[in-house]
């Protein structure tokens, strides 16, 4: 038979060894893991979006900056080039393509003006030639005050030229004759320069030039240099010409009058069926990525992070465009599509590469201007103008592309906000739990005692029945 004192023991649990903090622990995460998940779960979804997003429109701006990198570069567009560098050199300058062929005759280099002293004989470089002052002048630049203090020499007088930062510089040259003071200004017929005594030290007046005469001879007179291109005459002030062709720089090396030396481009190293090879592949990487980012799957958990993303399919409706878009407004050849690039049911791109060589050989020179234009503008804007232009287009500060992006950073936010406030709703309830259960142990303490002096009596009882 069951005692009394067992039956109580048995329905207070006495003696279980319950851990109401696990207890307490286990009922809170019972109800926050389910919660939780559903929140994490859309953090994890959504951040990969916004990965995904920054990815798409990263690799676009990769495949175009790529692309005018590219066709900026010599491989397509050919390196300028001079039928005699000995006469004129040429290189190319940043920024575009210079527009060649062109005749050049170089009839005059430019030239410094250098002046000198007469020969000292026995003197040096440290020898006294006394206090004073002069005035340098160069072209229509106001005059320069060049002082010397007392016993000042040869070298003092060549410093304190220097140092005056007119453009000329000055040296003192010791040989068998002597010693002398040159100066030398910088080229072109309006860098000439006088050189004057405005003290009344009259031995300082073997160092002057008025710009006829003096104490000092002239040696070269400065002048500019004189070029014909294509017929026109144009004067310079240096033998380095950065701004008679666009992008080009021509070096003077030699005047040759009579002579004309053709300025021209070499032929491409790379084709443009080189090209358009190369395009078609980066553009499909592009739209293949693109595809599996946006990919249906079979079901929800195999579908891509932006399935459903409208920013992402106007992104591949506006490059899916650029075929049909027209890239010279005359001739047989104005779009992709023309010369044999079409457009895969996936939208990738397919290259018909009989097609392109077809037309290549009927008219390499259009298609080379089509593709990459000398000078671009906007109804020539050329392979790299056109892609620009997509990339503009998906990429501007209110696009769909923007707006995706701002709408998953949005969201992110709120789910941090969620979860954030889950913790706390669930720490509350922690806290009560921890309450209830507290309570409950000082109860049970107390049934305890009640339980113990119960289990007495029910001994005693069953002693005076014996």
């Amino acid at each position: 038979m069951t005692s009394v004192s067992g039956s109580i023991s048995t329905a207070l649990g006495i003696g279980s060894g319950i851990d109401t903090s696990a207890l307490v622990s286990s009922l809170v995460s019972a109800a926050r893991d389910p919660k939780q998940k559903v929140i994490t779960d859309r953090q994890s979804l959504n951040n990969a979006r916004i990965s995904a997003l920054a990815s798409a429109s990263s690799s676009l701006n990769s495949f175009a900056d790529a692309l005018n990198s590219l066709l900026a570069g010599t491989g397509y567009a050919g390196t300028p080039a001079s039928n005699d560098p000995s006469i004129a050199a040429v290189s190319l300058l940043p920024g575009g393509t210079p527009r060649l062929p062109a005749q050049l005759e170089v009839r005059q280099l430019a030239a410094a003006q250098t002046i000198a002293s007469a020969p000292a004989v026995g003197a040096t470089a440290a020898t006294v030639i006394g206090d004073g002052s002069f005035s340098l002048q160069v072209g229509s630049a106001a005059a320069v005050p060049i002082t010397l203090a007392a016993n000042a020499t040869y070298a003092d007088l060549a410093t304190a030229i220097n140092a005056a930062g007119t453009g000329v510089t000055a040296s003192v040259i010791t040989d068998n004759q002597g010693t002398r003071l040159v100066m030398k200004g910088a080229t072109g017929a309006a860098n000439s320069f006088t050189f004057t005594n405005t003290s009344a030290n009259t031995a300082l007046d073997a160092f002057t030039w008025d710009g006829a005469s003096g104490g000092m001879t002239r040696q070269v007179q400065a002048q500019d240099s004189i070029i014909s291109l294509d017929g026109v005459e144009q004067y310079y002030s240096s033998n380095t010409i950065d701004t008679a062709i666009a992008h080009l720089r021509i070096d003077l090396n030699k005047a040759a009058p009579g002579t004309s030396v053709t300025l021209a481009t070499t032929e491409p190293t790379t084709t443009m069926r080189d090209l358009m090879v190369e395009f078609v592949d980066a553009y499909n990487t592009l739209m293949k990525a693109l595809n599996t980012a946006t990919s249906t799957g079979a079901d929800s958990s195999s579908a891509g992070v932006l399935n459903g993303e409208t920013s992402i399919r106007d992104m591949k409706r506006q490059l899916s465009q650029m075929t049909s878009a027209v890239l010279s407004p005359t001739g047989t050849y104005g779009t992709l599509s023309s010369i044999g690039v079409s457009t895969n049911r996936d939208g990738t791109l397919k290259l018909d590469t009989a097609v392109l060589d077809k037309a290549l050989s009927t008219d390499a020179a259009a298609i080379t201007q089509m593709l990459n234009p000398t000078v671009k503008s906007a109804t020539m804007p050329g392979l790299a103008g056109l892609m620009d232009g997509v990339r503009d287009a998906i990429l501007q500060k209110d696009g769909p592309l923007a707006s995706a992006s701002s709408k998953y950073e949005k969201l992110g936010k709120s789910l941090a906000d969620q979860l954030e406030k889950l913790n706390d709703q669930m720490a509350d309830y922690q806290e009560q739990l921890s309450k209830v259960y507290s309570a409950m142990d000082k109860r049970l303490a107390s049934l305890k005692a009640t339980q113990s002096y119960l289990e007495q009596q029910v001994a005693m009882w069953n002693k005076s029945d014996n």
